[in-house]
């Protein structure tokens, strides 16, 4: 290891030494899990010249220079390390992130954090801990869920690689994560959960589509536009679900029929989604199977749920994203200690 790389780990060592010494066990799997993250990533540009990389991976990561470049230069996203260096964590997701909502809410309990401020959901880089977890909460009567994440933001505090979690994906499905984690460096809002999602999604939505326009893609185009209806289709019958749910909450019935009204709306969610899937042709994920309760739905809204908004806002532009910058981060600046990124002004 090279002496600058050496003092890069001295201070990230130091960092994550201090917020495990004041935060307790959490924290500690956490900063180890970050660290073990870090310790792996390699320059992007050594893997694809060392001889012992598959020609499938090294095509793989030229398509993420390319799009890292594009990033940068039609997107105004950040000009920084993130995404240019690769990492293999040896399993199928970096992490597992734990929702949990209350049997007759459909707000989602919220974990506050030193960098993110208050979020909702906790991520694990266990599995085992992560269900553990869930299985504590529900044991408190909270609606649970769990999900395994192949990709995440650390908002630009370390050189977020990618990760071999990512590689299986379908080359538009990666580009798009890796603009949508880097608009999260560009703008995120302590304490909202739905804000920065819906903004980063909203982003990535803007930059997939300008990205295979240019390069002529047209069937890919049209495959994108047809995941991207299913998607808005599904989050309909989430809205019109929430609705229902939200009048059997506030009723004066007593528990045993809230649950008995809760538990037959949220099956003919499920029935509905289901055949969504079954009409598009597209395989149906494993969360479908797993079935819906409150803290699902609340997970499903975080991205979505102000992407109408956004989008109108990108409209209002006239589809000039560093217009668009602005107008999202004017959204917030009556409250400057919500901003925590902002932190690349165009």
């Amino acid at each position: 290891m090279n002496p600058l790389i050496e003092k890069r780990f001295a201070r990230i060592a130091v960092l994550i030494s201090s917020v495990v010494a004041i935060s307790g066990c959490y924290y500690t799997q956490a900063a180890r899990g970050q660290l073990d993250v870090m310790r792996k990533r390699e320059p992007i540009t050594d893997v694809i010249a060392d001889a012992e990389t598959s020609n499938e991976l090294a095509e793989r990561l030229r398509l993420v220079e390319d799009a890292r470049a594009f990033s940068i230069s039609e997107l105004g996203l950040p000009d920084n390390d993130s995404y240019r260096s690769y990492a293999d964590v040896e399993r199928d997701y970096v992490v597992w992130n734990v929702f949990a909502a209350p049997e007759f809410e459909l707000e989602a309990k919220q974990w506050c954090f030193p960098v993110a401020g208050c979020v909702s959901y906790r991520g694990y880089f266990s599995e085992q801990a992560a269900r553990r977890e869930a299985a504590r909460l529900e044991g408190k009567g909270f609606d649970v869920s769990v999900g395994g994440i192949a990709a995440y933001s650390t908002l630009g505090k370390f050189a977020d690689p990618v990760l071999n979690t990512m590689m299986r994906w379908e080359d538009v499905d990666l580009v798009a994560t890796m603009f949508h984690e880097l608009a999260h460096q560009l703008l995120y809002v302590k304490g909202d959960s739905t804000f920065n999602e819906s903004f980063a999604t909203a982003v990535e939505e803007f930059g997939i589509e300008r990205w295979l326009v240019k390069r002529g893609l047209d069937a890919e185009m049209d495959k994108y536009l047809d995941r991207q209806r299913l998607r808005e289709r599904l989050m309909q019958l989430v809205v019109a679900a929430r609705v229902d749910l939200e009048e059997i909450y506030e009723s004066a019935s007593d528990e045993t029929k809230m649950r008995a009204a809760k538990n037959a709306r949220l099956k003919l969610l499920e029935i509905a989604v289901k055949r969504e899937f079954e009409g598009s042709g597209r395989q149906q994920p494993a969360w479908v199977s797993e079935g819906f309760n409150n803290a699902r739905l609340a997970s499903m809204v975080l991205y979505q749920g102000r992407l109408p908004e956004f989008r109108k806002l990108l409209a209002d532009c006239n589809e000039d994203i560093r217009c668009f910058y602005s107008a999202a981060r004017a959204l917030v600046s009556g409250d400057p200690l919500r901003l925590t990124a902002g932190l690349n002004e165009q």
